[in-house]
């Protein structure tokens, strides 16, 4: 699926659509440049899982725990040096448990993915506005 996006609102609500539609056990692995509406996407998508909180990108504790109709793990790993890191903080009992994860830089850590994980690809074309996102949904 493709979606193009011509506003902040739209690309998040396209995330909203997608969460609505997570399952306990889906992996999202969010790729894009910086400042491509990430996170952006990311409180889109935690509203389609009923989270109310206020959504950040976890920097630099590497993952977020939110609780609605699904427990949400969102996790940012651009600062990973090693993919040992993410086995220290239990990155199997995250893929594998009952919630949905959300893996922002998830190319950093692509080898630790299983191959059913979607993948969601954002890029932004100048040439169609400062706001124009494109967003893939590679399921």
């Amino acid at each position: 699926m493709v979606y193009e996006t011509f506003s902040a609102e739209e690309t998040e609500a396209v995330g909203k659509s997608l969460g609505e539609r997570a399952k306990p056990g889906d992996i999202y692995c969010l790729n894009g440049d910086l400042g491509v509406g990430k996170t952006v996407f990311t409180k889109g998508f935690a509203k389609g899982l009923d989270i109310d909180e206020h959504i950040t990108s976890p920097t630099f504790t590497i993952v977020n725990e939110y609780e609605g109709r699904l427990k949400f793990y969102h996790f940012d790993v651009y600062r990973i040096e090693d993919q040992d890191e993410m086995y220290e903080i239990g990155l199997d009992e995250y893929l594998f448990g009952d919630g949905v994860c959300l893996i922002e830089w998830a190319e950093i850590i692509k080898d630790l993915l299983p191959d059913n994980a979607v993948q969601i690809n954002i890029t932004k074309d100048l040439d169609k506005g400062l706001d124009y996102r494109k967003i893939e949904v590679l399921i």
